[in-house]
């Protein structure tokens, strides 16, 4: 990980869910241009911001870091319906998504 990846990562996250800095900024009751800042890398987020951050964006610290992880807001909504799933039927689901991806 290095100096740009908080960044491009919060600027991809925010994109993906469709809202602009401004927005997200003062929904987290920070300044117009805070987020901007932090993706413009002139500024870094204190942990405190950044927990505020992640609350917004619905994910955890752990989603936030997991690159390999590209929507993780939408993972974390599929975990939480497939665990409501019966064991036939998650079965069933886990077969579809091997499918789709060419996995045998």
């Amino acid at each position: 990980m290095n100096e740009t990846f908080i960044a491009g990562r919060l600027a991809r996250l925010r994109t993906e869910m469709g809202v602009s800095a401004r927005d997200m900024s003062l929904s987290i009751g920070q300044a117009n241009n805070y987020i901007n800042t932090i993706e413009s890398g002139k500024a870094f987020p204190s942990v405190k911001g950044l927990f505020y951050i992640f609350e917004y964006l619905n994910i955890s610290p752990k989603d936030f870091f997991d690159d390999g992880n590209a929507n993780p807001a939408k993972l974390n909504e599929l975990i939480d319906e497939a665990k409501q799933l019966d064991s036939e039927t998650l079965e069933q689901v886990i077969g579809i998504v091997r499918k789709m991806r060419g996995a045998k």
